[in-house]
């Protein structure tokens, strides 16, 4: 990496059009901020209060059925609804807009397994959620009112995720929310001027130049990338030209999988804990257009910084005026990089 890279200076961000100020030489501050408490693993297999263990009763009364493998239901709370109204409000002024949004939000049960976590999975077991991820997308964005389908999970309490056990959700919109309409608009500029694929072309650069590759097989590569906002923030980005899950060949889900056990392990093993992070998979809008330019791809944002107890905070500059990082992407990749595969747990003969 150049030397000059170790001052003060900010990279640019082509999916979002975005600036990011990378500060290196902050990482010597002293803190004296919060410490949060550490997130560990649970041995409970199975937590009668749970709402999401099989046979639990849920918190609106319904029963989660004795299911073996992955599960799907309807949030009981859902943010989104199917038949929301158009507001109506008379005489409205111009800068006081108001749309109808509809959707559906599901939620998805990765393992009946209360103790388990994405890292501590076997990857035949992450391939059924990538399956079921699968299967979701098709149908979901098969409904005529519903222009995108979100899939993402938050993982660990300090990501707001509102139960431990293994899960994810699955959010459909009538309108393409705003950071995969950014990311749209960027990748079909970027076609419209190059001929080619942003995402394709950038895996090729990363490939090249290979200092902020965290993991990698035939299917997938998982870099932090150029402009990352989170200290330990990465990109997952399938290597062949595909648009959505539904492009997937088999081998393909199968890495895709492995990918996704392979990033979520380097995380545990950095600060030896349960990483927290919210993750979750950008792809073609289903609003019936073609979307060519698109290419399938997973954002990771963890909000770690020195350790299982420090925190990255979004706050001050990076509110008003844009993101700043502090460790280059590449430190950060080096050290993703540096960590056993295997998961720490299993290596302290604590699986």
């Amino acid at each position: 990496m150049s030397e000059s890279l170790q001052f003060p200076h900010r990279r640019f961000n082509p999916l979002r059009g975005q600036w990011v100020l990378v500060s290196p030489h902050r990482t010597d501050r002293p803190w004296q901020g919060e410490v949060n408490k550490t997130s560990g693993f649970s041995d409970v297999h199975y937590d009668p209060q749970c709402y999401l263990c099989p046979g639990n009763t849920r918190a609106g009364g319904k029963v989660t059925p004795v299911y073996t493998s992955v599960y799907v239901f309807d949030n009981d709370y859902a943010a989104l609804l199917p038949d929301s109204p158009e507001p109506h409000r008379e005489n409205a002024p111009e800068l006081l807009r108001a749309e109808r949004e509809r959707g559906r939000c599901r939620v998805l049960c990765f393992h009946p397994d209360h103790s388990l976590t994405l890292a501590r999975m076997q990857v035949g077991d992450i391939r059924k959620v990538v399956d079921a991820w699968t299967e979701e997308y098709r149908t979901l964005g098969a409904e005529p009112d519903f222009r995108y389908v979100q899939i993402f999970e938050n993982r660990g309490a300090m990501m707001g995720a509102s139960n431990p056990h293994p899960h994810g959700q699955i959010w459909t919109t009538e309108h393409v929310p705003d950071e995969p309409q950014a990311e749209t608009e960027s990748l079909a500029a970027y076609r419209a001027s190059h001929g080619s694929c942003l995402l394709c072309d950038y895996a090729r650069l990363e490939a090249r130049e290979g200092v902020r590759i965290v993991a990698e097989n035939d299917g997938f590569l998982a870099v932090v990338p150029w402009w990352a906002v989170w200290p330990f923030e990465t990109l997952v980005t399938a290597k062949r030209h595909v648009r959505s899950l539904l492009d997937f060949e088999e081998r393909e889900r199968d890495a895709l999988a492995d990918i996704l056990k392979q990033v979520t392990t380097r995380y545990d093993n950095l600060f030896e804990t349960s990483f927290p992070y919210t993750m979750g998979f950008h792809q073609a809008p289903t609003d019936g257009e073609a979307h060519e330019e698109w290419h399938f791809h997973a954002h990771f944002y963890p909000p770690l910084l020195r350790s299982a107890t420090v925190r990255k905070y979004m706050v001050g500059f990076e509110m008003l005026g844009g993101p700043q990082r502090d460790i280059t992407p590449e430190t950060a990749a080096e050290r993703l990089k540096a960590v056993p595969a295997r998961h720490f747990t299993e290596r302290q003969g604590k699986a």
